[in-house]
């Protein structure tokens, strides 16, 4: 049986990888699918949107001067370059905060030249390196603003995981019992529910007209969506796929990648939401499946497609630098009966 992405290597087949599909539209219909829609999964950074909303529903965002930036960034895996850092810094600083306020740990950063610069200035890596620290950052500034307490903000008990569960439960349309939690990456808690529902809260982000919830709520999904079209160099960062998208689809797309092989697309003009994980975890066919959806779907045009050839067949190189082999699509939306 044929998988759903081929890894080539010259003109043989070396590697494969399946993939989990659901597309929904914002009225909770799935519109399309490939493999188990259903499937339980950890969206991971994927929910980051999610997870941003009580910041402008709290009347953080406003307190402390948010930009569609800073908003943008409170949604990020971002690269930890330069930017990156001294945006979640200033935020902090808002909000009377160090860096030493952060609990997102430490990580090499994507961006390596600040990791080079870091090692030759003989500094140590800091949280705000961390791919996370933009949505910690974020927590923290509305801790302080309600008055909680920040020493203890991971923690699932704590008033700013509970608003997020509140959200998440409420947007993705899946009762609060139902959503089943372990700990991410970072060490905020990290949620479990169907594909389907992912995808809905992605149509939902990219279609808050669709949407029967508070309008407040439908107020600060627009304005998320809207914040990461606008700077999605601040959701992911340089040569990424989520900034690259979304600058290609102009407008149109909301894009957020998350660990073990998820990747979330939300299509404004449709208000359809697709949720993609990959059974292995694999990032590198997440991308490859995401531009395939897109393409069935027939969002945007053949321009587009072109101008991230790239992702739709990445490329697979060797320690040279070589071109010597591509990963491609293979699979076929199935039509909701």
């Amino acid at each position: 049986m044929s998988k759903a992405i081929q890894v080539f290597r010259g003109d043989y087949l070396e590697s494969t990888h399946d993939i989990h599909v659901a597309v929904v539209d914002s009225g909770g219909k799935l519109l399309y699918s490939y493999g188990d829609p259903y499937r339980p999964t950890f969206p991971r950074s994927s929910m980051k949107p999610f997870q941003a909303v009580p910041i402008l529903e709290t009347g953080t965002a406003e307190s402390f001067g948010y930009s569609m930036a800073d908003i943008a960034l409170s949604c990020a895996s971002h690269s930890g370059e330069p930017f990156h850092r001294s945006a979640v810094l200033h935020i902090l600083s808002r909000a009377h905060l160090g860096e030493s306020a952060l609990q997102c740990g430490t990580h090499v950063p994507r961006d390596k030249e600040s990791y080079k610069q870091l090692i030759r200035e003989g500094k140590e890596l800091t949280p705000v390196f961390s791919n996370c620290s933009g949505k910690h950052s974020g927590m923290l500034a509305t801790a302080v603003h309600m008055g909680e307490d920040t020493s203890t903000y991971r923690e699932v008990a704590h008033p700013v995981q509970q608003r997020i569960l509140q959200v998440i439960s409420d947007v993705c349309d899946i009762p609060l019992a139902d959503i089943e939690l372990s700990v991410d990456g970072c060490g905020v808690p990290v949620h479990r529910l169907p594909l389907y529902n992912t995808a809905l809260g992605f149509a939902r982000l990219a279609r808050p007209a669709g949407y029967s919830g508070p309008a407040e709520r439908a107020k600060a999904l627009d304005m998320i969506c809207k914040a990461m079209m606008q700077h999605p160099e601040m959701v992911a960062g340089t040569r990424r796929l989520d900034t690259d998208l979304m600058r290609a689809f102009g407008g149109n797309l909301v894009s957020k990648a998350g660990a073990e092989g998820v990747q979330c697309l939300g299509v404004v003009d449709r208000g359809i939401g697709i949720a993609i994980k990959t059974e292995d975890g694999t990032a590198r066919a997440a991308g490859v499946a995401a531009m395939e959806v897109l393409k069935q779907l027939g969002v945007g045009d053949a321009s587009i497609y072109e101008a991230l050839e790239t992702y739709a067949h990445a490329p697979v190189f060797n320690a040279r630098n070589d071109k010597i082999g591509v990963i491609e699509a293979n699979f076929v939306l199935n039509p909701a009966k």
